[in-house]
């Protein structure tokens, strides 16, 4: 899959910032741009984990819940 993401210069501290903005509070960052990009993926990737798990628990017990798998 492939996300848009906003990389910013850290003008204080040094250093980037990545967030995604698809998920409210989904951010991370790195000492160089390519170590930002490199960690909001993992940041992305535990998000969507979280997502699926809350998803899953929520649908737990509700007759008319089902779960399915789609290939995006």
């Amino acid at each position: 899959m492939r996300f848009k993401i906003i990389l910013e210069e850290d003008e204080e501290t040094g250093g980037f910032i990545a967030s995604f903005p698809g998920f409210p509070g989904c951010f991370s960052q790195g000492d160089t741009a390519e170590e930002a990009i490199e960690n909001i993926k993992e940041a992305i990737q535990a998000c969507l984990e979280s997502l699926i798990e809350d998803g899953l628990q929520a649908c737990l017990g509700k007759p008319s819940c089902r779960v399915v798998d789609v290939i995006a």
